[in-house]
């Protein structure tokens, strides 16, 4: 069935036809997307409300997002981006005979697991001077070093099974199976708001428990996607075989892609380590703020993104020119239209968001007030991260790795620069900037190396669009500036009284800028796929 599938959008030639395929899997990875979003800014409410913005909870973030940043290369970074590809075109070889394709997915996995095994025990043995490593600031205060040591050997094995987890739904996206996917994440936040409500009371230091949650947390999501591995006669068993083809050829491909990962993530780590030597909180002013910008990217971004990965790649590896088009163009068409109205909304509403959100138990106003001003600074960044999500494919599916590379490269180095010229009069918000702008340079960049090669030629009405977009959100910003004014001061409002309030801004908003979408000529069938060419 999945070969059927690919070939047919391969074939498709009609754009409506494979932007109504784009648009159906989009929506189910988006929707799915947002459940886990939205879930996880719960999640966020609860650690707020219980742990605070104190050195408690700054060591658990750093401690939980080192096997992040090692998730994004292992998992669904540069893994994904090499494995995908190659999976597509070992799929494409003989449609009918599932056979090379299981052979791939046992030596892939032998490989990749005892690689995780192999660099888990090694960080959970050395957790305290890991720690050091990533946050050296927290050299200065014994006790939190010592504490985020603790937490690191129960996070790192998340690594282990989290990888597992990206690993399979390569496979499952790969076979149009892109809502369970989408799903899993939903489970480690589900896992973290248990853990930190029933089990950190029961312990002597109580963020003890979130390090638990995430542990049981990855077990739970990698148990979760094998049935549906199984269903599709691809559950992984595991072989040694580094001399696989297969998997030489995944390394090869991999290996820049990891410098390349490794690249966006350092330019986040920068700010962990850079913010550590801030005063108190400034962490987790960060976390909290860069939290509610991942709810659009994840959303709109990283949605698109997971879907034309595996279209692209069957796509290049058809070789048809047309249809890559016109998926990248449908990528970045929706980054616009959803990623601009985005960016405006949190750089206005960014106060009374966070306090809606997290402004309970054990954060204070100040805390709010803090993580606003780098949130805006955060959502300057937005769309272009929405544009490196939907461009980097552009390059991976037609398993080039190196280019992105060298553009991460040039990205790290401005935000280095940046990061030095900015923290000291802008202090947490300048790293916040920071990012934003070395994230614009290297999204410019990689759409002109798309441009110069030939790969993607725009073929929709661009000039159009942006005036139609842009004015349309000058409405919107408009409308939610009047409305945040008769609301007044956010955080003299009841939990209930913010909700209902935050829940008429984001209606209102909604509203107006649809129908400033409408009122200027812009049709939604085209985008959807319902309207003929």
């Amino acid at each position: 069935m999945w070969a059927r599938k690919a070939r047919k959008d391969i074939q498709t030639t009609k754009g409506c036809q494979l932007r109504k395929r784009l648009f159906r899997s989009g929506m189910i990875v988006s929707s799915m997307t947002m459940l886990s979003r939205v879930v996880g800014l719960l999640r966020d409410g609860v650690l707020a409300a219980m742990f605070g913005a104190g050195g408690g909870a700054d060591a658990f973030f750093v401690a939980f997002k080192i096997p992040n940043f090692l998730r994004r290369l292992f998992g669904e970074g540069a893994f994904a981006q090499a494995f995908v590809p190659v999976l597509a075109e070992t799929m494409g070889r003989d449609p009918n005979d599932p056979r090379a394709v299981r052979a791939l997915v046992a030596a892939v996995s032998g490989v990749l697991f005892a690689v995780l095994a192999l660099v888990t025990l090694a960080v959970v043995m050395a957790s305290d001077y890991v720690v050091w490593v990533f946050a050296p600031g927290f050299a200065a205060d014994p006790a939190k070093l010592g504490l985020a040591g603790d937490l690191l050997q129960l996070t790192f094995p998340y690594l282990f099974f989290i990888a597992g987890v990206a690993f399979a739904g390569s496979i499952l996206n790969a076979h149009d199976r892109f809502a369970v996917p989408a799903f899993t994440p939903v489970l480690l936040n589900l896992s973290l708001i248990a853990s930190a409500i029933w089990l950190s009371p029961h312990l002597e230091v109580s963020v003890m428990a979130l390090g638990w949650g995430v542990l049981i947390a990855g077990a739970t999501q990698l148990a979760f996607q094998l049935p549906f591995l199984a269903r599709l006669g691809l559950l992984p068993r595991p072989r040694w075989q580094p001399r696989d083809p297969g998997v030489r050829q995944i390394g090869r491909l991999m290996l820049p892609a990891l410098f390349g990962v490794g690249v966006s993530q350092i330019n986040l780590l920068l700010d962990t380590i850079l913010a550590s030597f801030l005063e108190n909180g400034s962490v987790s002013w960060l976390y909290y703020s860069d939290r509610l910008v991942e709810l659009p990217l994840g959303v709109i971004g990283i949605a698109i993104a997971t879907v034309i990965l595996p279209k692209l790649s069957h796509a290049a590896a058809a070789k048809t020119p047309d249809a890559t088009n016109q998926i990248q163009d449908w990528g970045l068409g929706i980054c616009v239209i959803l990623g601009v109205p985005a960016t405006a909304a949190l750089w206005l509403l960014a106060e009374p968001l966070l306090t809606t959100l997290f402004l309970y138990g054990a954060l204070e106003l100040r805390d709010v007030t803090q993580a606003s001003l780098s949130l805006r600074a955060y959502a300057l960044g937005l769309l272009p991260f929405m544009f490196i999500k939907v461009l980097a494919p552009g390059y991976f599916s037609r398993q080039d790795t190196r280019t992105p590379v060298r553009i991460a490269i040039w990205a790290m180095v401005a935000n280095m620069a940046f990061n030095l010229a900015l923290i000291g009069p802008l202090a947490h918000v300048g790293l916040a900037a920071a990012t934003s702008l070395s994230a614009a340079l290297n999204a410019g960049l990689l759409w002109l190396g798309l441009r110069r090669r030939g790969w993607y030629q725009p073929r929709l009405g661009w000039r159009r669009l942006m005036v139609q977009v842009g004015v349309s959100s000058a409405v919107m910003a408009a409308v939610l500036a009047v409305v945040a004014v008769q609301i007044g001061e956010f955080s003299q409002l009841s939990m209930l009284a913010r909700a209902g309030w935050a829940a008429v801004l984001v209606g209102s908003g909604v509203a107006s800028y649809v129908a400033g979408l409408l009122v200027l000529g812009f049709k939604p069938a085209g985008w959807l796929g319902s309207e003929r060419d």
